[in-house]
């Protein structure tokens, strides 16, 4: 199979240059037929779901609920309607703070997350009223389980923490992380938007509560996430927002909400990124999520040990078991001097602070430049990038 033929974007000049994209950690670029999925859906199906009675209604519906099934399936949940549709990781998180809060909060709540968390999940946990206690994690991005286990307390309510680091690239030890909690009787969040386009997510084996991603980071649209809830803790929490859809009965004194998982579905969703999203998991299943991990693992080994020959070159994030991430400064420069430069010469990384200001605090620093590598990129891309940094070393001296 011709991974790179799929990805049309990949054919961009930039600069004049071939573009080297590698800021996949922000977000994957599309393959052809998630595209013409996406422009076939608008073309001869649009329709609202749900309520119609007409042809392209029902044929949307299916499709859209096809898709709940076929993630269902992808992650191993118990239940088609514990998967929720949402417009990506950030509005997952927020709506489980939300909903969680009003549900089990008292006025005196701590939360548990890693110090090694994005601000989506940070900030909600603050905007619901709750005390953050955080993992500290060591200077090569391990998360300290011994500390972890000494921060519960009776105002323990959750646990909220990421599969994957996206700024370091630490795959945590999340089947760990959620026992832990479970022994003290505290449900989990996972934050897996940096890990399901990378590893195999089985959400029965890992035991977590919660697990939320994104499509638009797994060769999906932008506009549509996941949120898998256990359906337990479902039933007990109240809409996160209120409208059509999520409703059985509405009067002037009275509404009532509906079932699992339209109680947390409220208006009309995206129908067009859902079935994009059923699209990209048919390619990251055709090709194998243990290629995909693979392949991207050899990546980032070979940029590793790449780098470590640049002179100055300082690494951010060396856990044994990373994935796909490589943060890193080149001596004292600034990260968007190093990724300007790059551009210039058709490459494409991210530079600043990631949406983990945290974890620069930990270091010091005041970013990092992070080139994140996905399954269209190559070998030959890395020596690009690596060739680029060496040619743009005497600009930044």
């Amino acid at each position: 199979m011709n991974i790179r033929a799929q990805f049309p974007i990949l054919d961009t000049q930039v600069h004049g240059h071939p573009l080297v994209y590698l800021d996949n950690a922000a977000t994957t670029q599309k393959p052809q037929r998630v595209i013409e999925v996406l422009d076939g859906y608008y073309r001869t199906l649009n329709s609202n779901i749900h309520r119609g009675a007409h042809h392209l209604a029902a044929e949307a519906t299916e499709r859209y609920e096809a898709v709940r099934r076929q993630v269902q399936a992808f992650i191993n949940a118990r239940h088609n309607y514990e998967i929720v549709f949402t417009r990506g990781t950030t509005e997952s998180i927020n709506l489980v703070a939300s909903s969680f809060a009003k549900r089990y909060f008292t006025g005196d709540d701590e939360v548990i997350v890693s110090g090694m968390e994005h601000h989506s999940d940070i900030v909600p946990w603050q905007l619901a009223g709750a005390t953050l206690r955080p993992i500290p994690f060591s200077d090569e991005g391990v998360l300290d389980l011994e500390a972890y286990e000494k921060l519960f307390t009776d105002k323990t309510r959750i646990v909220a923490v990421n599969h994957v680091s996206n700024t370091l690239g630490t795959v945590n030890p999340v089947k760990q992380i959620v026992d832990i909690a479970h022994a003290h009787g505290v449900p989990v969040l996972i934050d897996g938007a940096q890990a399901i386009s990378h590893l195999k997510v089985d959400v029965q084996e890992l035991g977590c509560d919660f697990y939320c991603f994104s499509g638009h980071k797994m060769y999906g649209p932008m506009g549509v996430g996941v949120m898998y809830g256990r359906e337990e803790l479902l039933d007990e929490m109240p809409p996160y927002q209120g409208g059509g859809e999520m409703i059985e009965t509405v009067t002037f004194e009275r509404t009532t909400y509906n079932a699992l998982p339209f109680k947390f579905e409220a208006g009309t969703p995206s129908v067009g990124d859902v079935i994009g999203l059923g699209e990209a998991i048919n390619f990251m299943q055709e090709v194998g999520v243990d290629t995909i991990a693979a392949h991207e693992d050899d990546l980032l080994r070979y940029a590793t040990e790449g780098l470590k020959e640049i002179p100055g070159a300082r690494l951010f994030g060396t856990a044994p078991h990373k994935t796909s991430v490589l943060s890193f400064l080149i001596g004292n420069s600034h990260p968007y001097d190093v990724g300007t430069l790059l551009d210039q010469l058709g490459i494409a990384v991210r530079t600043g602070h990631h949406c983990t200001q945290p974890i620069m605090d930990r270091y010091g620093i005041p970013g990092t430049v992070r080139a994140s590598f996905a399954v269209y990129n190559t070998r030959e891309e890395v020596d690009i990038f690596l060739n680029a940094l060496k040619r743009i070393m005497p600009m930044l001296i």
